[in-house]
């Protein structure tokens, strides 16, 4: 009797759990939909807008999401073969859709007019733009002018992009390109860039370019304030 009356029991129980079951697992996706937030809240917040639309595929937008930003840089220069001080000013990495595919441009010039240089480049991005570490080659236009000779043509040549934190918070980058490559005016230039986020939109910046001509050889070293958009 007594065992009867203990698998009476346990059937019952096991019928209660099964009828509980589908309210149980419905609840959290109900949660879901309608979130008990007020609309102040969910109205500030872009992302819980974006939630409620669609869930997004977090995975899938840290690995296409730029890890670094556009940057419009304006800042100063000192050419070691003049030893003259010189504005720099330009934008690096404006994204063309979503292709990995970047324009910048830049200008160069010291103060007394003994140097100058200017140019613009397309970048395609090898990696996933929310790759930290990533590769790009580099074709363009540049104009270098000197004491020494002026040259202008084609600029090929590829670039290394270290992300050490996303956002543009901080990144290096070595830039290897050669102007007018393979004609008798060929000029090699090699950029290194180390830069640091100091607010959310600022950025301050140093780079050191070696330029090398046959006629001549010069170094440039640059200090350079970063403005995110």
């Amino acid at each position: 009797m007594r065992g009867q009356l203990s698998a009476l029991c346990f059937g019952i129980g096991i019928n209660l759990v099964l009828m509980a079951a589908p309210s149980l697992c419905d609840t959290p996706s109900k949660g879901a939909q309608d979130l008990d937030l007020s609309p102040e809240i969910i109205k500030n917040s872009p992302v819980l807008q974006r939630w409620r639309r669609q869930v997004p595929n977090v995975l899938e937008d840290i690995k296409n999401d730029p890890s670094f930003p556009t940057k419009v840089r304006l800042g100063y220069s000192y050419f070691s073969s003049e030893e003259a001080l010189g504005v720099n000013i330009g934008v690096e990495d404006v994204f063309i859709g979503r292709s990995g595919l970047t324009v910048s441009g830049k200008y160069q010039a010291t103060f007394n007019g003994q140097h100058k240089a200017y140019g613009a480049d397309l970048h395609y991005y090898l990696r996933p733009l929310g790759s930290y570490v990533n590769i790009a080659p580099v074709i363009g236009y540049r104009h270098l002018e000197t004491n020494s000779y002026s040259t202008d043509g084609v600029n090929l040549g590829a670039k290394l992009l270290l992300v050490l934190s996303r956002g543009g918070a901080a990144d290096i980058s070595l830039t290897q390109s050669w102007v007018s490559p393979g004609s008798g005016e060929e000029v090699g230039l090699t950029t290194l860039s180390v830069g640091y986020a100091i607010t959310q939109n600022l950025r301050i910046s140093t780079d050191i370019q070696l330029q090398n001509a046959k006629q001549d050889k010069d170094t440039r070293f640059g200090a350079v304030l970063e403005w995110m958009p």
